[in-house]
C-alpha cells in the first residue's frame, strides 16, 4: 500500500510567454504544497502552449532550462513534478522538435517520455517518440504511466502502461472545446477498464487557435471524480491509496480475466 497526495494543476497558458507561464505554475504549485499536495501535475507544454510561431525559442535542449527551475522548487518543496515541455535537439544533421514529457521527484529528473501521438498540425512542427514506457518513483515506491493529449484516445497506451507495472495515470493535455464530453469520457474510461487512479491534467483559457474547458478531474479506479476543475484557473487535490487500486483489482479481476491469446 502507499499514498501520495496529488494535485493537478489548471492554469491559461500565455502563448511563447514562457517566464510567466513558470511563474504562474510555481504560484499555484506553492498554494497546492501548502495544502500538503507532494505530486503536482501540469498541462501540457505548460510553459509556452504550442509555439509555432517561435519554435526556436520555446523548444530548449539539455539540461532544459525549464526543467531545472522546476528541479529547484522540487527539491525545495520535496516534491514530483509532471508535465511537458517543447524540446529542440539535432538529429542528424537537422534539428527537430518533440514534446517532451517529464517527472521530477525531489529535484531529480526520474524520467522523461515523448509524445508518440502527436495531432493534427502538431504532426508539421513535432517528431513522434517511438517508446512508452512508465517512470518510477523510487521515494514513493509508486510507479507513473504518462500520456500526452491526444494519446487518451488510444487504450492500448494507458493498457500498455498499466500493464507495465503503473500505479497511477497521468494524462496531460490542451484539450480544446467543443471537446468536452469526449474528454470526460475517456478520462473515465480510462480509469475504469485499467482499474487505476486517473490524473487527467488539461488547459483552460485560449490560445490563437482554441479555447479550452478546463475540465481537469482526479478519478478513482472505478471512475468515481474524487476531485473536478471545472473552467477556472486553480488546482484540485486528493490523495491516492493504492490500496483502494488492489481491492478494485480483487474484487473484478480484469487483469487475471484477459485472454491476450485472442487479442
Amino acid at each position: 500500500m502507499n499514498k501520495i497526495k496529488a494535485a493537478a494543476i489548471q492554469m491559461d497558458i500565455s502563448q511563447c510567454n514562457k517566464n510567466e507561464n513558470i511563474s504562474k505554475a510555481l504560484m499555484l504549485s506553492e498554494k497546492a504544497i501548502s495544502q500538503g499536495a507532494n505530486l503536482i501535475v501540469l498541462p501540457e507544454v505548460f510553459s509556452t502552449g504550442f509555439c509555432y510561431e517561435d519554435l526556436e525559442n520555446a523548444g530548449e535542449s539539455e539540461p532544459f532550462p525549464t526543467i531545472e527551475r522546476l528541479k529547484e522548487f522540487s527539491k525545495k518543496n520535496s516534491c514530483v513534478m509532471i508535465g511537458s515541455i517543447i524540446e529542440k535537439k539535432e538529429q542528424e544533421d537537422t534539428t527537430i522538435f518533440t514534446n517532451l514529457g517529464f517527472c521530477i521527484e525531489k529535484g531529480e529528473l526520474a524520467g522523461t517520455y515523448t509524445k508518440t501521438h502527436p495531432f493534427g498540425r502538431e504532426k508539421g512542427y513535432f517528431t513522434a517518440g517511438n517508446d512508452i514506457q512508465p517512470i518510477y518513483l523510487k521515494s514513493y515506491d509508486l510507479t507513473v504511466g504518462l500520456e500526452i493529449c491526444y494519446e487518451m484516445r488510444f487504450p492500448e497506451i494507458a493498457r500498455k502502461l498499466v500493464i507495465a507495472g503503473s500505479d497511477i495515470l497521468v494524462t496531460i493535455a490542451e484539450f480544446p472545446n467543443p471537446r468536452e464530453y469526449q474528454w470526460r469520457s475517456l478520462a473515465t474510461a480510462r480509469a475504469v477498464e485499467n482499474q487505476i487512479y486517473h490524473i487527467a491534467c488539461n488547459r483552460t483559457g485560449s490560445d490563437p487557435d482554441s479555447t479550452f474547458f478546463g475540465a481537469t478531474m482526479i478519478l478513482d479506479p472505478l471512475g468515481n471524480v474524487l476531485a473536478d476543475s471545472k473552467d477556472k484557473e486553480c488546482y484540485i487535490i486528493h490523495e491516492i491509496d493504492t490500496e483502494i487500486m488492489e481491492k478494485t483489482r480483487k474484487a473484478i479481476p480484469v487483469f487475471d480475466d484477459r485472454r491476450p491469446d485472442l487479442y
